[in-house]
């Protein structure tokens, strides 16, 4: 995807190793629980049919990620600084306002996935999961807040390898069609409820709070960087770091998609989390039941820690005021509490959470692909032609897709 230039100074295997953990953390934003919902319903309703979105949306994601941290490095400063530097007063707040949703949208997702996961556990009522999973993830911030970035990395990762394990798990207990894999992979919809899915399946995949997040990553790493061998060296260094996380996270995904294609098609109500999570005990047994309950309660508390870490840094970078995280934390628990008091469907809120998210991607990918392509900013660390080109697509397409959702549910 955008592996290390083999001539960059110093890009040594060790070094390279060395880098790995910013797109790590970022990738655990695209395995979170909306993924789960999105990906559980297209493959339960539609089979092979969308594994091309998230193919796509695994390519644009590292892609856009990529850019991300590099402007992070070569400009040392976020994108929401970079863009508040840009804005007048006004605009930044309504531009923060706008993030600040998507923000909230994520972590709606992120604590009533984990909510969920607790209740398949150990039956837990809904709130009180939800309040457990927002507490652990407040331990999570205190390892970032008192630590410093490196453990939140390592502990983060070692979240996303449980995730890993537990939605992969079932697949070597219900292997995937070759012909209906490769048949997916052929770009078509078929209906309405189709392009919805796949809207959010691309909101799920494709995290507007994380590619804020990122360059803040990136900066906090590494710095600003000059431009010379050492940022050659760093900048393959990411390039290593992002093609790593991004294959982890879509082959996550992907094995999402691919599980209830071939095990729960048929098999009942899967329209919820709930009733996949029967469907795959009946199909495939209670110990890959288990592993699923597992990998979501760790998708849950990995993603809502990262999801209050990036609105911290939007509110930060936009409004110009450093706010504590763990008050944040606590005030952006209450949302989510809510939706769960309430005893709103919480499979159903997921999935349009992640649609909120794909609304949201137009607004940072322009300004993410005009600042990476600006010479001034970015020096000899500006996109080529082609990148910005290939950015300029992803973005075009992703609004155009939302854009065919809109039509589609008016026009019908």
């Amino acid at each position: 995807m955008f592996a290390p230039k083999p001539t960059a100074p110093g890009a040594t295997r060790a070094g390279l190793w060395s880098m790995l953990g910013p797109a790590f953390v970022a990738a655990v934003a695209y395995v979170d629980p909306g993924n789960v919902a999105a990906n559980l319903q297209a493959g339960a309703r539609y089979g092979y049919l969308l594994v091309w979105v998230l193919v796509l949306a695994t390519i644009a994601a590292g892609l856009v990620q990529y850019l991300s941290a590099k402007v992070g490095l070569a400009t040392g400063a976020s994108l929401p600084e970079l863009v508040a530097g840009r804005t007048s007063t006004r605009g930044r707040i309504a531009y923060w306002l706008q993030a600040e949703a998507v923000a909230m949208a994520t972590d709606l997702a992120e604590v009533i996935g984990g909510a969920i996961a607790l209740n398949l556990l150990f039956d837990l009522p809904l709130l009180l999961g939800g309040v457990i999973a927002g507490v652990v993830s407040l331990l999570v911030l205190l390892i970032q807040d008192r630590r410093g970035q490196r453990p939140f990395e390592r502990v983060i990762t070692g979240l996303l390898l449980v995730i890993a394990i537990g939605f992969v798990a079932g697949l070597f207990v219900s292997p995937p069609s070759a012909s209906g894999v490769a048949s997916g992979l052929v770009p078509r919809f078929a209906g309405t409820d189709s392009v919805l899915l796949a809207t959010a399946m691309l909101g799920a995949t494709v995290m507007p709070h994380v590619v804020y997040l990122h360059s803040a990553l990136s900066r906090d790493r590494f710095g600003r960087v000059e431009p010379g061998p050492k940022r050659e060296r760093l900048l393959a260094g990411t390039r290593f770091d992002v093609t790593g996380a991004m294959l982890l996270a879509g082959a996550v995904n992907i094995s999402m998609l691919l599980l209830a294609a071939s095990a729960l098609q048929g098999t009942g109500d899967i329209d919820t989390i709930e009733g996949a999570h029967a469907a795959v005990s009946d199909s495939l047994g209670s110990g890959i039941a288990l592993l699923f309950a597992i990998g979501l309660l760790a998708s849950g508390l990995a993603s809502t820690s990262v999801g209050c870490y990036a609105g911290s840094v939007i509110m930060e970078g936009l409004l110009k005021r450093k706010i504590n995280l763990l008050a944040r934390r606590a005030v952006t628990l209450i949302p989510a509490f809510i939706v769960l008091a309430v005893g709103a469907e919480p499979t159903g809120v997921l999935v349009i959470s992640q649609v909120i998210l794909s609304f949201g991607l137009p607004f940072v990918l322009v300004p993410l692909v005009r600042f990476s392509a600006d010479r001034r900013l970015m020096a000899d660390a500006t996109n080529s032609r082609l990148t910005s080109a290939l950015a300029w697509a992803v973005t075009i397409a992703i609004s155009a897709l939302n854009l065919y959702l809109v039509a589609s549910f008016f026009i019908g």
